[in-house]
């Protein structure tokens, strides 16, 4: 009987060309060849994206309204987009085996939303654009930017020494739900910093807004649950009570809000 070895194997892969076992199976899988982003697609899908920040700013209250529509295209949605292919990101944005163009436009969509409702932010907490920081993961020049993170997107400076901390988030299927991870982090924040974190939750299927504020929800919480949709994660299902502004009226201001 032949006698096949550990050594032989090494042998026959060293002869294929190859003295890793982690490339020899990459290469057998194809693994090493990156497939080619579709460029077209992607710009039907920023064609559709600026489709739907105009649609809502034809909706909205009139007082945040866009002043330029086609400015705030050119800024937020075609200079990010130059930056990111310019540094070579595109193609290697992946979520759970999600081709890169649907993982690119999910999260622009959610950046565009965020940067869309700064006006109201400014009107709900009755402060300025100069108020307000923008303290997320976003860099256009690094990939790392593009890794989840229960980091909450702004803080916004109320008084001279007062600020909190705010999580924006966009709904588009009519489901209402905060992260489990993103209530922990509110909790670690507001016992390491001092500071508040709300969530501003835009249900853009259904035009409503939600604030709530996310440290101070209880473990035993009712409206925690299993979203099976989600992979079976834990969420806090953002009960009816908290949406507090119709979006085709004017937000209202953070101080007359009774529930908070």
């Amino acid at each position: 009987m032949i006698e096949i070895t550990p050594k032989y194997f090494k042998e026959y892969r060293e002869k294929l060309g190859f003295s890793n076992q982690t490339i020899v199976k990459s290469f057998f899988g194809a693994k090493d060849i990156i497939p080619t982003v579709d460029f077209n697609y992607l710009n039907l899908l920023n064609v559709r994206l600026f489709e739907i920040i105009t649609s809502i700013n034809n909706v909205v209250g009139e007082s945040i309204k866009l002043d330029d529509i086609v400015d705030f295209k050119q800024e937020q949605l075609t200079h990010v987009f130059e930056t990111l292919k310019a540094n070579g990101i595109l193609n290697k944005l992946s979520n759970q085996g999600r081709r890169p163009e649907e993982v690119y436009f999910n999260w622009m969509r959610g950046f565009l939303i965020s940067k869309f409702f700064i006006k109201a932010i400014c009107a709900i907490f009755e402060v300025n654009d100069t108020q307000i920081l923008f303290v997320g993961d976003d860099d256009f020049s690094n990939i790392e930017a593009f890794k989840r993170s229960p980091k909450a997107d702004l803080e916004v400076y109320l008084g001279e020494n007062e600020k909190i901390r705010i999580e924006v988030q966009s709904g588009f299927q009519g489901i209402n739900d905060i992260k489990q991870h993103k209530v922990l982090e509110a909790k670690k924040i507001i016992q390491e910093e001092g500071l508040a974190t709300y969530v501003l939750h835009f249900d853009l299927f259904n035009g409503q807004v939600a604030i709530v504020r996310i440290d101070t929800i209880e473990s035993n919480n009712m409206n925690w649950i299993t979203r099976q949709q989600m992979e079976g994660q834990t969420v806090f299902n953002i009960d009816q009570n908290y949406f507090c502004w119709k979006l085709t009226e004017n937000p209202p201001k953070f101080s007359e809000l009774d529930f908070i």
